[in-house]
């Protein structure tokens, strides 16, 4: 089975943070595809080890990615 799941990426220093807002689970890479990749594989390992409570209680099914305008200074 297979899960479409969000990844957000943003630069830290001189590499790459990766978060899955979904179940909050975070990993890194030294560059943007790695970051993901092991995104990718903490996911996985986390869906492997998991009970299906655990995963029923981290998982947040609405998850919205958006901007939003603030005044600054």
């Amino acid at each position: 089975m297979q899960k479409q799941l969000t990844a957000i990426i943003e630069r830290e220093g001189n590499g790459y943070v990766s978060l899955c807002p979904e179940l909050d689970i975070a990993s890194q890479g030294d560059t943007i595809e790695e970051a993901r990749i092991n995104l990718r594989e903490a996911l996985e390992l986390f869906f492997e080890t998991a009970s299906p409570a655990e995963i029923q209680t981290r998982l947040h099914t609405e998850v919205y990615v958006t901007q939003v305008e603030v005044a600054v200074g």
